[in-house]
């Protein structure tokens, strides 16, 4: 599934080796409240998830934010985007 593979690279990049992908809430925030990510580790993600699913991504962009909201963001834009 999509957003265990999310969860899983999450965890691997940015090296968060006391959480486990069941503890990721699917639809918790990934900054501030939720996982606590901050601008170093979107910009780390967003360059695995280019090298992973092929998707560019712009750091300045609004619908970026939108797509690192969650997980389940995440995945969709994933789903939608990724090059086959």
């Amino acid at each position: 599934m999509l957003e265990q593979e999310v969860k899983e690279l999450i965890i691997d990049v940015l090296q968060l080796e006391d959480i486990a992908p069941d503890d990721i809430d699917t639809d918790a925030p990934l900054f501030v409240d939720g996982l606590g990510l901050d601008s170093i580790d979107a910009l780390e993600l967003g360059v695995a998830l280019q090298k992973k699913y092929g998707i560019s991504l712009s750091a300045d962009s609004e619908d970026t934010r939108r797509h690192f909201a969650s997980v389940r963001a995440l995945a969709a834009m994933i789903e939608t985007n990724r090059k086959q």
